[in-house]
């Protein structure tokens, strides 16, 4: 066993080590500057050492969330950076499950590939959470020609990378994408983090595309949170029949979106009600649980079909065993589990994660501006009130998005809406093409506000 875990160790180290020069640009709270100019330019990193944002130092409960001004301003240092001024952030269940320590122990090896020596090497704190951002580039990189300074854009924000809470965020090109133009900021900042999971759930482990799913058969449980919302417009899109499992109260939303069926799962009798359908060919599992046991057993035997969940336990794993060992647990669940059910029933097991993918958000971006996609948008708050935002994420039972409006926009926007759900799928470019500027003409729109409204008619969704 001692030899399995030094080859192992091994491993990890070549496969880090040409991430070992960036480990040394991370925030420290030793660095930070006490006196910062607030001159905003196109270039801040010249002209403003320091930035106001969100942090935690430790793990924990809201209490850890603190305000401060004196945040270093991040900068461009490699030839793909693309920085970014942040008008929204949106926040999601990672990111209060980040704030208690979830994931530390991987996420610290991704930013600190040293730190698998040990504790010494690299610290994670000051840490900034968000994952969502839409906002303006302000500087790049001397090999960016996809995006511009004063281009409007949109991002989802690796989770080893400093958040969005901020007043500036830096990525790679390839993370980045051009901004729907019919949507607020504050809209559009709704999208990128659940887009980008549920792309790479439905598309990588599902094997779903444009091209596949017409007329395919998808389940999809806890349909009415961020990833459930933005995949039922997806797939509809795409042709495909959709089912979702959701609360009651939720059901005229999803419906709305544009599901097929809507199973209660609150009822007594919502497994006899989805054993009764026909079965399905994917299944998009948002719950994990007991509901896994249920999902399996749902699909169409010997055909290929998917099982994919949302709920792993990679990142537990190894927080609570430790970096190799669970790891390995994590690997032995997950083949195990792939054989019983290929063999059993002829069903693919797999698991599905975020990962970042500027040109899918491409994409994405049109199918916004066709009035394909909408942004889905219970709840906003000022950057003053992110504790607030917090809070209400907690309290679970999502209808869509949490949103907070880091710099506030200043153009008019009209109040009447409403684009209406387009009924017939449209073709996304396929991955791979150039990236064109988005160039689809605004739909008339209207500012969402704090919390949508659960009534939808005729596919059409209203924020009050």
């Amino acid at each position: 066993m001692g030899s399995v875990r030094a080859m192992a160790s091994t491993r990890l180290l070549c496969l880090f080590n040409n991430r070992v020069a960036d480990s040394t640009k991370t925030l420290a709270r030793a660095g930070w500057s006490l006196s910062c100019r607030r001159n905003v330019s196109s270039s801040p990193s010249r002209l403003q050492s320091c930035m106001p944002g969100w942090v935690i130092d430790q793990y924990g409960t809201n209490g850890v969330l603190t305000y401060t001004e004196d945040i270093p301003v991040p900068t461009v240092n490699s030839p793909s950076d693309v920085m970014i001024k942040v008008y929204a952030a949106s926040l999601n269940p990672l990111d209060i499950a980040m704030r208690g320590g979830y994931g530390a122990t991987l996420l610290k090896l991704k930013r600190h590939p040293m730190s698998v020596l040990g504790s010494d090497y690299g610290s994670e704190f000051p840490l900034i959470l968000g994952r969502d951002v839409s906002g303006v580039v302000v500087d790049c990189g001397s090999e960016v020609t996809h995006v511009a300074p004063g281009d409007e854009v949109w991002a989802a924000v690796p989770p080893w990378k400093q958040g969005s809470l901020a007043e500036f965020v830096t990525l790679t090109e390839y993370e980045v994408s051009h901004k729907p133009k019919s949507v607020s900021h504050a809209e559009a900042a709704s999208i990128p983090y659940v887009a980008n999971t549920a792309l790479s759930a439905l598309v990588n482990a599902g094997g779903l595309c444009r091209d596949s799913s017409s007329n395919k058969r998808v389940l999809i449980t806890g349909g009415s949170g961020g990833v459930g919302t933005f995949s039922i417009q997806l797939l509809k899109a795409w042709g495909a029949h959709v089912t979702v499992t959701c609360s009651q109260n939720a059901e005229g939303l999803v419906r709305g979106l544009g599901a097929d069926e809507v199973v209660d799962y609150t009822a007594g009798d919502a497994p006899e009600q989805l054993e009764m359908m026909e079965k399905f060919d994917v299944v998009l599992d948002n719950v994990g649980g007991e509901t896994e046991q249920l999902a399996l057993g749902l699909l169409k035997p010997w055909s290929g079909a998917k099982y994919v969940t949302l709920v792993t336990p990679l990142l537990l794993n190894t927080d609570s065993m430790g970096l190799l060992d669970g790891m390995c647990q994590a690997g032995s669940s997950l083949q195990s589990k792939a054989i019983q059910n290929i063999i059993s029933g002829g069903v693919f097991y797999r698991w599905g994660f975020y990962a970042p993918d500027g040109p899918a958000l491409d994409d994405v971006s049109r199918l916004v501006d066709a009035g394909k996609i909408l942004p889905v948008v219970e709840a906003q708050f000022p950057f003053t009130q992110v504790p607030q935002a917090f809070q209400k994420l907690e309290q679970g039972h999502a209808r869509g998005k949490t949103v907070v409006r880091v710099t506030e926009e200043t153009t008019s926007r009209p109040k009447s809406w409403c684009r209406k759900v387009a009924k017939t799928p449209q073709s996304l470019n396929k991955k791979g093409e150039n990236r064109p500027s988005n160039t689809s003409q605004p739909a008339e729109r209207c500012d969402s506000s704090h919390l949508y409204s659960a009534t939808l008619d005729s596919c059409r969704l209203y924020y009050s």
